[in-house]
């Protein structure tokens, strides 16, 4: 068996370019997750209506997936039971529509760098959701339990720290923002508005991953995964225009122009919707979930280093510690979950080996 490992390490060596595709892929994918937070904040400081933005977001997402989804997976789509239609309506009302809406208002009441910290709280709601709802089990006497408790009071902390306390600042290029609202300093806000974008934040990242657990369900009746994503984005353009609609009548608000606007719905609509949901199926087929989960972080210094230099944002100590905290506990749930699918005989060798 040594033998065998050597050898397929060796042939490993001959074609480094081929393994090294995947973390290349998650680079690509959290680097375009960050230009979405700094494009969105940026067309909300120029005055755009977030729930405008979210309708031609979706819009957008919708004209580009749509002949995908009918070149690749008409022919072989199962029947859309009506029952199956309103579960996809719910689905898309709570997990894509409320839960963009809701980030919306919270980015205009924080920074780029908050939402960037606040991702990585994603997968520890989706675990706790999961265990509300019987799909996800925690055995709090074993070693990976501990891990996955540990998680989850990281995670609280760390939303805790980013809400309530944010200490010095570090002002890093921000006398010459190239873009943004001069005026803007993105930790120079009332304490009230802050905790509220903070917390307002966190419940869109909830809506999120109720989406993320309740479309496993979904996805045993309509398998089809292109077509399930391209008629959410289209329910979801219809129930945001809707929204958009009651709360902005000003036809001047609905007008993009060649601007910040247009840039930002085109890149979310296009490269987020489209770009980044081929790449990451890509991803989990040759190195699985949790490879790409450990990468959200990625995210953060990118958005954390970006937001500084473009719009000038001032860093406090207190994000810095949140966003931290935030990815330890990211990283403790994850280890946790890793532990749990491993072989039994995998932890007996480990555990004998570690005993001596």
């Amino acid at each position: 068996m040594g033998a065998f490992q050597d050898n397929t390490n060796a042939n490993t060596v001959q074609v480094p370019g081929k393994n090294n595709k995947p973390y290349l892929a998650v680079i690509v994918v959290q680097a375009i997750y960050a230009g979405m937070f700094l494009l969105s904040k940026a067309a909300f400081d120029h005055g755009m209506n977030n729930f405008i933005f979210v309708f031609y977001r979706q819009a957008a997402a919708t004209i580009f997936l749509v002949p995908f989804a009918f070149f690749f997976e008409w022919k072989t789509a199962p029947p859309l039971p009506f029952s199956t239609f309103c579960k996809i309506f719910f689905l898309s009302f709570c997990g894509i529509t409320l839960s963009l809406d809701i980030y919306g208002i919270a980015l205009i009441y924080t920074s780029a760098s908050l939402a960037a910290a606040t991702t990585n709280c994603l997968p520890v709601i989706t675990f706790l959701l999961a265990l509300l709802l019987r799909i996800e089990v925690l055995k709090i006497k074993s070693i990976p339990g501990i891990a996955k408790l540990f998680g989850i009071v990281a995670c609280l902390a760390g939303a805790a720290i980013l809400a309530f306390y944010k200490g010095p600042h570090f002002e890093l290029f921000s006398h010459h923002p190239l873009l943004g609202n001069h005026q803007y300093r993105g930790h120079v806000l009332p304490s009230g508005t802050w905790i509220k974008g903070c917390f307002l934040m966190l419940l869109s990242n909830t809506f999120w991953g109720l989406w993320l657990v309740l479309q496993t369900f979904v996805m045993k009746g309509y398998p089809s995964k292109l077509l399930l994503t391209t008629l959410q984005c289209f329910l979801s353009s219809i129930q945001s225009f809707a929204i958009a609609f009651a709360t902005e009548r000003d036809i001047e608000q609905w007008k993009l122009g060649w601007n910040v606007r247009l840039l930002a719905v085109a890149y979310c609509g296009i490269m987020v919707t489209g770009v980044t949901f081929y790449l990451q199926a890509w991803i989990i087929e040759k190195k699985g979930p949790v490879f790409l989960a450990m990468s959200t972080p990625l995210t953060l210094i990118i958005t954390l280093f970006s937001s500084a230099i473009l719009f000038g944002e001032i860093i406090s100590l207190g994000s810095l510690l949140g966003g931290l905290i935030l990815v330890l506990g990211l990283y403790s749930v994850l280890w946790g979950k890793s532990r749990e699918h491993m072989p039994k005989h995998s932890l007996d060798l480990e555990q004998a080996a570690a005993s001596g």
